[in-house]
């Protein structure tokens, strides 16, 4: 499984960051009032006048912690080190604390306030900020994406869900996304987050006149996101999008 991983995010990487030195992973510390939490920010090396865009990156619900560092361990650590962190573009690695969700409100305060920080220590591209969650933070996307409408360029989905707890849960999703561009991909025997949510998304997306692609993997669980690393054209298309 090790070296098939390995296999898999060489060829990924090849497509998209060819002849690229790794930047380097960096914490820093953004303040909710009262609280401080730590964050982490994967600077790139940067060359010329072009202004880099931002790739926001969720956790899923293991990696919650109060240390503000990703763990090295499990899916996020995963792609964090060998995909997230090298491709031509400032990646930002918050952490949701213990016992909280991504659409808790200090943790929307959070990650918008770090994601301010970021555009403006690295003077970044507000046009392209984008949105990629894994499992909680799949349907942290769709809270961030719902909650701050036209704010992000494009959303990617892995194993999520509607954050939305009331009423209709998918429509109103839909709404508030709008146009955003979103790819969406799940295991179709997932026991832990019903296939039913991301299909319910996608449907809900459409019947509004979205923007939406959807993937399921057949005989595929949880763990969806190690075939989702094997998607070559998806960063591709995540960096060509970018708000008018």
């Amino acid at each position: 499984m090790q070296k098939q991983l390995i296999s898999v995010l060489g060829n990924l990487l090849t497509s998209v960051a060819a002849g690229r030195r790794q930047g380097k992973i960096e914490r820093r510390t953004v303040r909710v009032a009262p609280d401080e939490f730590g964050y982490q920010v994967y600077a790139p090396p940067i060359s010329g006048e072009e202004k880099l865009p931002v790739i926001i990156f969720l956790h899923g619900i293991r990696e919650r912690g109060s240390g503000g560092l990703v763990p090295t361990a499990g899916a996020a650590g995963t792609i964090a080190q060998h995909y997230l962190a090298q491709i031509p573009a400032i990646v930002l690695l918050p952490q949701c604390r213990e016992g909280s969700y991504w659409s808790d409100p200090v943790m929307d305060a959070m990650v918008t306030n770090a994601l301010a920080q970021t555009v403006e220590e690295f003077g970044a591209d507000w046009r392209r900020v984008y949105l990629i969650g894994v499992s909680m933070g799949g349907y942290g996307v769709w809270h961030f994406a719902a909650a701050h409408p036209k704010k992000f360029a494009a959303l990617v989905s892995i194993c999520g869900g509607s954050s939305i707890r009331s009423g209709d849960r998918f429509d109103a999703l839909a709404r508030q996304v709008g146009a955003t561009p979103a790819r969406l991909f799940h295991g179709a025997d997932d026991s832990v987050v019903p296939v039913s949510e991301s299909r319910q998304i996608v449907k809900a997306i459409e019947a509004n006149g979205g923007n939406v692609e959807y993937k399921e993997y057949e005989n595929v669980g949880h763990n969806v996101w190690l075939n989702v690393l094997g998607e070559k054209d998806l960063l591709p298309w995540l960096l060509r999008q970018r708000l008018s």
